[in-house]
């Protein structure tokens, strides 16, 4: 390496994720970014913007090549560009070129034939002594680095599936739609009860919900059908493999409704394809960009654990905000950080699977605002206490005053302390209140809390100065897994269990009454939270909506009888 940096060109490089990989390493010394593209004007100006050893230069893709490449001589490619689903038969060039010229290549591609193909390139680039790596994205390299860790656990792995959910206002590539409206509607090879079956794109589903242990999910999500690299690769991973699923889950959820109507034209011949109208669905998620700005990504694998028991184990991720589309870029900057490390992949054409272990991945999430975490489902998690059966591993980060509180797992149990009560002071607050039981206002009043644990769920009757209320509390399922789901009389509220900074907060995700659903701005909400301090065990709870404003709000400890 010269002293100028390793010279890195990425073609695409102010696109998406171009753009995303050369933020990761551009206060990096040691790289030397060159940003390529086919507008030499929006090449130069990004560089510009990302300073340092950035520079721009025209590059296309579908030009002569090896003049390209031999007037910038790049250490290393970085293909970025896309849609790599529509290269047709030429579709190596890049990597064909940069191996004449004895420069190694990655790619970020999820086509499916593109980066399971790539292995015809094997000899060649053994011969020149450079490395092709190809699907250094969110699926495979990502999806495959987190089953190797989930399958560590199992005896027999029988399934596996992985999804990724964008935020809606993820900004997602014209590049990306038009991989997509490919194979919408067609038909889609996929591991189904043991062989290969064709699977609808776009039009087969399954539902799931992200969430890591302690973090607030997302919403549940229909994942449809993606034509990923994991359904040609996961069954040569996993030869007793009886089903594999790749989707992709996007919001707002009318307009994937759409889409999938649109797939099912297409499966019935009514569309030739979607293809020609990737440009309005691009336009179309991006002025419909309507939901919560984030998004996330699992993968799930089944089978026999170690015990030979039906065992599961989900690794989830949730972005917040913008950071979502570094996601895909990850990859290739921990393998390029470790390039420059001197660690050097073996020469030869492949895909990218397991060039980069997971925990790379995770170190390069720590800057940004990406939480992951797994969660295990055994046949014997139904006997651990309530609150420990939601919060999965993130139960080690409690207090252990607020451990203690929620372990018990049968039978009854009393704690009482003292509180503070306020009530809000509108008319609709006081009904409300008064309707639920909740305490009158009192500065310093005995309370007591007795829990009855029965089949799982958990009643809680709770004394103010000889003013009882009760609620009962249970673990949400479907669309609401992974929340505590507490009810009061009629209405049904979905918890969020987030430790953080020493507290369990305890965040509203949702609320019935008499089983209808009713809208989230609406829910009751407030600053509520656990905690231990002095030894003991302290709550603060408030209750409040847009309608009523605060309805109670109290305060106290409490200690076991």
């Amino acid at each position: 390496m010269t002293s100028s940096g390793l010279r890195v060109l990425i073609i695409g490089g102010y696109g998406t994720f171009g753009s995303r990989l050369a933020r990761l390493l551009k206060d990096d010394p040691r790289f030397r970014l060159i940003i390529g593209g086919r507008s030499l004007e929006k090449a130069r100006a990004f560089a510009a913007e990302l300073g340092g050893q950035a520079e721009g230069a025209r590059f296309d893709r579908d030009a002569e090549l090896m003049q390209q490449l031999t007037v910038l001589m790049p250490s290393v490619i970085v293909d970025a560009s896309g849609p790599f689903q529509a290269m047709g038969e030429d579709r190596y060039r890049v990597a064909e070129a940069a191996i004449a010229l004895g420069i190694s290549y990655l790619d970020l591609a999820d086509s499916r034939a593109f980066v399971a193909g790539i292995g015809a390139l094997d000899v060649a680039a053994s011969q020149s002594g450079v490395f092709v790596l190809s699907g250094l994205s969110s699926f495979p390299a990502l999806s495959f680095a987190a089953a190797e860790v989930l399958a560590a656990d199992f005896s027999e792995v029988t399934g596996v599936s992985a999804g990724i959910a964008p935020s809606p206002r993820a900004g997602i590539g014209l590049n990306v739609i038009k991989a997509i409206a490919s194979y919408a509607g067609k038909p889609v090879p996929v591991t189904k009860d043991g062989r290969v079956q064709d699977g609808v794109g776009l039009v087969d589903f399954r539902r799931m919900v992200i969430a890591p242990p302690g973090a607030v999910p997302l919403r549940a999500r229909d994942f449809l059908l993606a034509d990923a690299p994991d359904l040609a690769l996961l069954p040569m991973r996993f030869p007793g493999l009886k089903t594999a699923f790749t989707g992709a889950g996007t919001e707002p959820r009318w307009l994937q409704s759409l889409l999938r109507l649109a797939a099912r034209m297409v499966r019935f011949g009514l569309l030739p394809s979607l293809s020609p109208f990737a440009g309005l669905i691009h336009a179309a998620s991006r002025r419909l960009a309507f939901g919560e700005h984030r998004g996330g990504m699992f993968v799930s694998v089944e089978g026999k654990g170690l015990d030979g028991g039906d065992y599961r184990a989900d690794w989830n991720l949730i972005a917040e905000g913008d950071d979502g589309p570094f996601i895909p870029a990850t990859g290739a900057a921990a393998l390029l950080r470790a390039l420059a490390d001197g660690l050097r992949p073996a020469s030869g054409a492949r895909p990218a699977i397991g060039e980069v272990p997971l925990s790379a991945f995770e170190a390069a999430f720590r800057p940004l605002a990406i939480r992951t975490g797994i969660r295990r489902h055994r046949a014997g998690d139904r006997d651990l206490p309530l609150y420990r059966r939601v919060l999965g591993d993130a139960w080690a980060a409690l207090p252990p005053a607020v451990a203690a509180m929620h372990s018990v797992s049968g039978g009854e149990y009393r704690v009482s302390g003292r509180a503070r009560v306020e009530r809000g002071k509108g008319l609709l607050a006081s009904i409300v209140a008064t309707a639920i039981g909740f305490p009158k206002a009192a500065e310093d009043i005995p309370v007591s809390v007795t829990f009855t644990v029965e089949d799982g769920r958990e009643t809680w009757v709770r004394d103010f100065g000889g003013r009882r209320f009760l609620s009962r509390q249970l673990e949400g399922t479907g669309r609401h897994a992974h929340l505590l789901a507490e009810e009061f009389g009629p209405v049904r509220v979905y918890i969020a269990l987030v430790p953080e900074s020493g507290r369990m907060r305890l965040v509203i995700r949702g609320w019935q009454i008499f089983g209808v659903t009713l809208p989230l701005f609406l829910a009751p909400d407030g600053d509520t939270f656990e905690e231990e301090r002095d030894g003991r065990f302290r709550f603060h709870v408030e209750i409040g909506s847009p309608l009523t404003g605060l309805i109670v709000r109290y305060t106290g400890w409490l200690m076991p009888d």
